[in-house]
């Protein structure tokens, strides 16, 4: 929906964080620096309080940290952003402000982990935390550098996305190495969510977008803005804006806010009590988020959906992704809950035992409103349910039989992607083949095979 602009005003698990420098509030000079290091508490502090720089201890190691910005106000110490995701600094690391490099992150044998990259021939003259959560590399006359522009997984009021900028999830609830997640602002004014498919940087369909792309009755957005009360907006190039959140039930004088694109795909708006303290039970509370329902939202054609392959993805009581697998599958990684599922049976051609009949071999699991849409491989119409079970039974092939509209079948086979629960689905029936008991191969004679007696 579009509106004119001016009415609008303008947990992570993680250890404290150590450093060799004295905190400093507001400007640094070039020279300062930290050092991850285990015996005192030191970082660049923003001159509200609000916000820290410095170095954060990953709690799944003792020796491992990263380059952040958090709200230092509250007991969660919740990151808002960070350097170094997918290459955590060693135990005795340094970051340094220097005059001609900016921001430079150093491991204890000297070798450079991150920088600020400034441009060639440009002078520091220091840095800044400021109120908003962004530290700037600043020059004399300009900012050479600043978080702002460079997002992890989190954006905060004042923050704008000018087109061609992403927000990329974290890997997982604990590794805050690149996901496959991203919010984008594309070069035509559309934003939208979508996923990658890692290592390569191939997107997929996008699974949420604002429609704020040139047409022929609208106006292309130019950048994507949260303002300092909590609003997010798509700003088009007539003036006009495009409101994400309609309503935000919180004051920006009394509460923080940040917008979080989750490890789980969801970009939500969140929002936590100023007035937290380390005695108090306050958390950061989702007021928005976006797609109401990600299972059903997302169709992607080369990848595996918002699950795993041959994993099911259904909405918990918060209206959040989880993912299981189904009966006769069980996790690749057992400590990846979003991750591939695979068979615990093999279902095979010309490999059974001979003589037994396939209805010993194999049953069904009858699931209500499940599908793994684009893995059909036949439709078979008109068919009653009965028909289309023992067409799946007797198919070497077939994984999965659904059966819906009362006499439609289609027949799936492995992998299968896009798994979810769709109450769209009207009470249609997943067919689930699996094997009774363990896998035995058909023990051929191998002379035979190689026709020799």
């Amino acid at each position: 929906m579009s509106f004119p602009l001016f009415p609008l005003l303008f947990s992570l698990i993680l250890l404290p964080f150590f450093s060799d420098a004295q905190t400093i509030v507001g400007n640094i000079t070039t020279g300062a620096s930290l050092t991850a290091a285990e015996n005192n508490s030191s970082s660049w502090i923003s001159p509200s309080g609000d916000f820290a720089f410095g170095f954060r201890k990953l709690n799944n190691s003792q020796n491992l940290f990263l380059l952040a910005i958090w709200y230092d106000k509250i007991p969660e110490k919740t990151l808002v952003w960070y350097a170094n995701g997918d290459n955590p600094a060693p135990l005795g690391s340094k970051l340094q402000l220097y005059a001609d490099k900016g921001l430079v992150l150093s491991s204890p044998q000297g070798e450079q982990l991150w920088s600020s990259e400034i441009r060639d021939g440009a002078l520091v003259n220091g840095g800044l935390m400021d109120g908003n959560g962004n530290f700037m590399v600043l020059g004399s006359n300009s900012t050479l550098w600043e978080s702002f522009k460079f997002p992890v997984d989190t954006i905060l009021p004042t923050q704008i996305l000018d087109k061609g900028m992403v927000v990329s999830a974290k890997q997982s609830e604990t590794s805050f190495a690149m996901g496959r997640s991203r919010l984008v602002f594309q070069s035509d004014g559309n934003l939208v969510l979508t996923t990658i498919n890692l290592p390569s940087e191939h997107l997929n369909e996008p699974y949420y977008a604002t429609g704020t792309a040139a047409g022929a009755s609208s106006s292309p957005g130019v950048r994507f803005v949260f303002n300092e009360s909590g609003y997010l907006f798509v700003s088009r190039e007539n003036g006009e804006i495009y409101l994400l959140t309609q309503r935000i039930p919180a004051s920006a004088k009394d509460f923080y806010f940040r917008a979080t694109v989750d490890f789980d795909g969801v970009f939500a708006l969140y929002s936590h009590p100023k007035s937290a303290s380390n005695g108090s039970d306050a958390k950061w509370t989702s007021v928005w988020f976006v797609p109401d329902n990600i299972c059903t939202a997302s169709l992607v054609s080369a990848s595996s959906g918002v699950c795993g392959f041959n994993s099911i993805c259904s909405l918990d009581d918060d209206g959040r992704p989880t993912c299981a697998c189904p009966k006769g599958y069980s996790l690749i990684d057992p400590n990846n809950k979003y991750g591939d599922c695979r068979p615990n049976f093999t279902l095979s051609c010309g490999d059974e035992q001979p003589g037994v009949p396939a209805e010993d071999l194999y049953d069904f699991e009858v699931l209500i409103n499940v599908d793994w849409p684009l893995a059909d491989y036949a439709l078979l119409e008109p068919f009653t349910e009965n028909q289309c079970r023992n067409s799946c039974l007797h198919d070497c092939m077939c994984s999965v039989a659904i059966f819906r509209l009362g006499d439609k079948c289609w027949k799936k086979k492995l992998p299968l992607s896009n798994g979810r629960v769709d109450p769209g689905l009207d009470g249609g029936k997943a067919l689930l083949k699996f094997r009774k008991g363990p896998y035995i191969p058909c023990q051929r004679n191998k002379n035979k095979r190689d026709g020799t007696v």
